[in-house]
This record gives C-alpha cells, structure tokens and sequence, in this order.
C-alpha cells in the first residue's frame, strides 16, 4: 500500500522510463492488455492527469483495468483512458477471453498496416489473482479430473514428486514441514470443510487453465502472421507466491477479508457453494491451498521474506534464438531482469535522456546468457538483491539469503504493527538448501551479520525505509486526492465512474446526503448516489417511487432505510444522515482498532420530515468494493441490492442536486491520554 515516503509513494517518476517507453522511441508498436497496478489511485478518475497511464507511459494502446484486481465479469475497463462497458447484457461475457480477443484484433491491425514493424505486446491477465472468474465450462472440466480429493497435503507431496521428476527443483530439494501450529492438516477437516475447500481450489485450478489457454490463443496468433520464430516470449504466472488472501476458511468476498471478517463455512456451503466463481462472488480460496501450491518453500504471497512470497516459475520461449527446447535453467534472477534482458534481445541499449530529462540507471541484469546451452549450470549474473513487504525483509547475496523470521500470518489482515528493528533472522544456504529447510543463523553469525548490514545498505540506497509492518491502518492512510482537505461535496449533473481514490469516504464518520429531485406525474425511481455493489457498499436511491437508503455490509447483511409512501409529483428534498458513535480512524495512529467500524444512527428525510430511523450496529471499516466506482445519476458494474434493481438503473425523475457533507471524529486531549496510556500498557507487555 502507498505511502507519502520516498520509494513507497506509487509515482513512476520521469527519470525512470518504462520499457514501453524505450521501445516506442525505437519504433515499436506498444500495447498493454490486462492489470494496471501502476496508475495511482489518486490519478485513475477521468479528471487525470493521465501520464502515470498506460498511455502516458509509452503504450499506444490500452485494454484493462486499473487496480489490483478486478470482477473478471463486471471489470473496471478501460481502452486508453476511457472507461467501457461492453458486458453490459452480456452475461457470458468474460474479460479473460475478451482481452485475448482484443490482442489477437491489435495485433492483426499492426500487422496489415505495418507488417515490417516490430511490436510489444505487454499481456497481464487478471489469473490467478483472485478473483478467480472462470467460465461453468472450465470449471466443470477441471471438477471432472477430481486432482484434489486427496487435500492439500497430498496435494503438496504429488507437487514435490512431479517438480522432482521434471528437474524443475535439484534432486537435494527437502520438502519443508507443513505449518501445523498455523494451518490445519486436510485429515483434520471436517466432511463439509472438505467439500467447501476442494470446490474453492476446482474454481482456482479451472481460472489457472483457462487464463492459460487464452494465452496460447494470443500465441498462437502470433504464428498465424508468421512471426513467432523471431517474437520473444517471456510467460510468468502466479501472484508473487500464491495468495493466502482468502484466509483460513476461503471467502466469496475479497472485500470481507480486507474488513477484518471471515464468512463461516457453513454460510459459505449454504449460499455460495454452486455460484463459487460466477459474478456473485469475488472469491479467494482457504490459505492451505496457497501454502501447498508454494511447495517446496515455506510461505505465501505478502511474505518477502521467504522463497513462498516471492519465487515464480519462468517460461521462455525465442525459437530462432533458443535452440535448447524444453531447457531447464536454475540461476536466481528477479523480475528487474526482464526489462534489460528485452533491451538486450532488441539490440536497443538504455538511454541515457528521455525528453531530455536524464535517466536512472537500469538496476537489474539480462538474462540472455541463459539462453546458450552453454551456460546451463553458470554462476547467475544478478548477485545481489533486497526483498521487503509489509515489514517483511531479507537479502539475498550469491548463494545466501538472510530472512526475518515471519510474525505476521498473512491471512491474518487486522494484525496490529510490530518493530520491523527487532524481527529475528534466519540464514539460509541456497546453493545448497534450495527450499530453505534449514536455517543456519546460529551455526554462521558472521555471515549474518554480513548480509544484515548489505541489507541496510541496500535499503537505504534503494528508498527501502522506513520498515511498516502495519496492513489495514496502512491501507487506508490519507493519500493524495482531488478530494483532499475537503468536506463538502456538490453535484448538479449525473457523473459516473469516480474510482474510490478520488470520490470523497464516508467510513468512520458522521455524514448527510441531500437530493434535490422532481417526480414526474408517472412516478420515478433510478439511482441518486452510489458507492461500491454488490459486494459492498451504499445506495441512495428512489424504488417505485420510495426513496430508500441502503448500505450494503459484505454481501452478508444489508441494512435498510425506506420511506412508506410514495412521493407525490413535484419537488421534493430527500436527506439521509448518519450519525456515526466511535472515534474514527485517527485511533490507528495508536495502533488502536477500537475507533473504526462501529455502528451509528441513520435517519431518513422528505422535505424535513422523517420517514424511516434505525440504529446501525456496525459499519466497514477498511474498504468499500475497490473496483466499483461512485456514481451519481445511475449506477454502474453491479448494483448495491440485486433484489431492488440491476445497473445502469438511471434515474427517470429530475436530479437538480446532490450534496454530501461530511463530519469526521477528532480526537479531545482525554481521547488521546486514554489511547496514548493503553498503548504504553501494550508496549510494555502489562496487556
């Protein structure tokens, strides 16, 4: 999560051209098709600016989504900087197919107007990321296979056996223990956990399989326009380590997990056995299937700090290049390789100005020496490296790593921050110890205390610190914002798609929302104001001519507020205010939890008088639905209340005006003597 520090502030500065950038200026064609994790929050609405964008990046072309993941089914789409909607009425739409098609059209196009010009084709699927979205096709044929009856431990040893067997892991390689004391055994598991787990990893596998083939659909348009023998193909997949994201128990709803809730199995079982991976899910499968995925390594995603958390198998393929088929290459190389090993391939070297504004250095080294048979056992080029996440940290130097000991499960979100200063660490002989098995700290001080001080270096060098172990508090940290310093908010004509970053937050706070309308004499009814769908979020809106408030808490628990009369035609003013009961977010600064997601009192108006008032025991306290978007006038992607409406559900009345005030807690002296006194009671071991 970004940061106001240095390093950690989400910003691709002008002095750091990006590879697409390098290549557009050597006349290739640039395209991007998938994720954009790069644009900041803070610059993804339709106000910019737009050259953190794919666009404003070196891409001629984009296809995709930006954030971290997306509904594979309603995404957050854009082509260049404009945001689409082609799956609206489409309900076997799927972008995982749709992007394939719209590479395999792009490159068609390149290809009849410029045949002779190189291009670079950027493809970043949303799989395996969750959600994990795949077609009732691919996920009846992978349920049919039944490879994971037998559990994740079985699954665990069948991996180890069949990465032996392919020499994609030394013959040496021991298999880490199983994390007993952190993730139950499959024999442990009751029938109905079982049932829910394998139905959670079928839908997982199928989205693996299915991303696969639209690649290979991509590829194979490749040699269709008689280029593959000289196109460079670099094919990684996972997510950094496989997610334990959805917990111990699995989720139908990523935003529930980064809330702080776990959906039970048996709610799970009851109402989204049979949707799991269909539109009314975002779904996550249960942390045991992350760790085994990871075999031989401890550890997961999020976990820097371990081979788990950071190693993913590689695929190259440069037939008029390669010439060893099906070669097997062990050297350590990370992801900033991938840019000079392109560089290097295209014969194009780093330049030194960019608009003429100079240029940092390339910190990574190519890896095309790997490429020669050759060189099939020689030492690896790239000799240093720093890893760091979450507070999580090591480094690596030819041959060793030296990892802090992990304090924080990754599954567990709401952890409270710890002193990354005062982590243990652990030593490991990779040359030896590929799976780091055994941790060899005590037996080589000196050793780690070398590659503790290259971390520091490293660290201060590359904009590594300050270390944060904090996760949700960080999350939600005030970052950069049209909406920045502001309270009120005005709209007087119908806007869609403001992406959470930029739309004003009510969480933790007391707020009032007021519409102006006029119903016509049929009646109206549509959307006033919106923020999230259907898998959280609030809805301001008119239904069959009633105006109604509704938040929706997870999916889980919807809490309603509706008027008993109909509106009359006419003008009418129609509020609804929240009187939120705890102290609000400033209480994280203590590491304390006790001021977000509580409850508050909400009342209802038409023209001053109220018509509907309830208590809310509770409210969210981290996030809304993250790639959904705040809309006024209608409501896109997916709906707060299925049951109520479906998108764009526009409204048919008159909207002169919205308005939204906000009242956020602040902190009296007496709130932060008690926070202060509680947390020095924590910091001193007396709670």
């Amino acid at each position: 999560a970004a940061t106001g520090y240095p390093g950690y502030d989400s910003m691709i500065d002008k002095d750091t051209a990006t590879v697409g950038r390098i290549l557009q200026d050597n006349g290739y064609h640039t395209s991007w098709f998938g994720k954009n994790h790069n644009t900041p929050a803070f610059q993804a609405s339709q106000a910019g600016p737009f050259d953190q964008w794919p666009s404003g990046m070196g891409f001629e072309y984009f296809y995709g989504f930006i954030g971290g993941d997306t509904s594979q089914w309603q995404p957050n789409l854009f082509r260049n900087t404009t945001q689409i909607y082609p799956f609206e009425g489409k309900p076997e739409w799927n972008l995982t197919t749709a992007m394939a098609d719209e590479a395999i059209d792009y490159m068609q196009r390149m290809h009849a107007l410029t045949p002779d010009k190189p291009f670079f084709v950027y493809y970043v699927p949303g799989g395996t990321h969750a959600p994990h979205h795949a077609t009732p096709e691919w996920i009846s044929k992978i349920s049919a296979l039944h490879l994971f009856d037998g559990g994740w431990n079985q699954l665990r040893e069948t991996i180890f056996a069949n990465q032996k067997k392919l020499g994609v892991i030394p013959p040496n390689t021991k298999l880490t223990p199983w994390p007993k004391d952190l993730l139950p055994e499959w024999n442990s598991l009751s029938a109905d956990q079982k049932k829910l787990y394998i139905r959670q990893v079928e839908v997982f596998a199928a989205y693996a399989a299915y991303t696969d083939h639209e690649i290979g659909r991509v590829i194979q348009a490749v040699e269709d326009l008689g280029k593959l023998d000289n196109t460079l193909i670099i094919y990684i997949t996972g997510d950094n380590g496989t997610s334990s994201e959805g917990q111990q128990f699995g989720t139908p709803n990523e935003v529930a997990m980064f809330n702080g809730v776990q959906v039970p199995v048996e709610l799970q079982l009851k109402k989204f056995y049979d949707l799991w991976g269909s539109d009314q899910t975002i779904n996550h499968m249960a942390a045991g299937w992350a760790w085994a995925f990871d075999t031989p390594f401890t550890w997961v995603k999020q976990v820097a700090s371990h081979l788990g958390g950071v190693r993913q198998g590689m695929a190259i393929s440069w037939p008029a290049r390669i010439t060893d088929k099906g070669g097997i290459r062990t050297q350590f190389h990370h992801m900033i390789d991938i840019a000079p090993t392109i560089l290097q391939a295209a014969g194009i070297s780093a330049p030194k100005l960019v608009d003429g504004i100079a240029q940092k250095p390339i910190e990574g080294v190519s890896l095309l020496y790997s490429f020669d048979k050759a060189n099939t056992n020689a030492r690896s080029t790239h000799k240093t490296q720093y890893f760091e996440m979450m507070g999580d940290h090591a480094l690596y130097h030819d041959g060793w790593i030296a990892s802090t000991k992990v304090v924080r499960a990754p599954w567990n979100m709401t952890a409270k921050a710890t002193d990354p200063m005062q982590m243990q660490w652990e030593l490991y002989n990779l040359d030896e110890d590929y799976s780091q098995s055994t941790d060899l700290a005590a037996q080589y001080p000196d050793k780690l205390k070398q590659l503790q001080t290259m971390f520091m270096s490293e660290a201060r060098k590359y904009q590594v610190l300050p270390l944060d172990t904090s996760v949700l508090p960080r999350m939600i940290a005030p970052r950069p914002s049209i909406t920045a310093g502001r309270n009120e908010f005005s709209w007087s004509h119908p806007l869609i798609g403001t992406p959470n970053g930029d739309a004003p937050s009510v969480l933790n706070a007391s707020y009032a929302f007021t519409a102006e309308v006029e119903i016509p004499a049929a009646g109206a009814e549509g959307m006033l104001i919106t923020q999230g769908g259907r898998f959280a979020g609030y809805g301001f809106y008119v239904l069959k001519n009633k105006p109604v408030f509704l938040w929706n808490l997870i999916d889980l628990e919807r809490i309603r507020w509706e008027g008993k009369d109909a509106l009359t035609p006419g003008k009418h003013v129609l509020e609804f205010d929240f009187k939120y009961d705890g102290l609000g977010a400033a209480t994280l600064a203590f590491n304390d939890f006790s001021g977000i997601g509580r409850g508050g009192m909400g009342t209802l108006k038409v023209d001053g008088q109220v018509v509907a008032q309830h208590q809310m025991a509770k409210s969210l306290p981290f996030t809304l639905a993250w790639d959904e978007s705040l809309d006024i006038g209608s409501d896109t992607l997916t709906g707060v209340e299925d049951g109520d409406y479906q998108p764009p559900f526009t409204f048919t009345g008159k909207l002169n005006k919205v308005s939204l005030k906000i009242d956020r807690p602040e902190l009296s002296k007496a709130d932060i003597a008690k926070l202060q006194q509680a947390q020095q009671a924590v910091d001193s071991g007396k709670e």
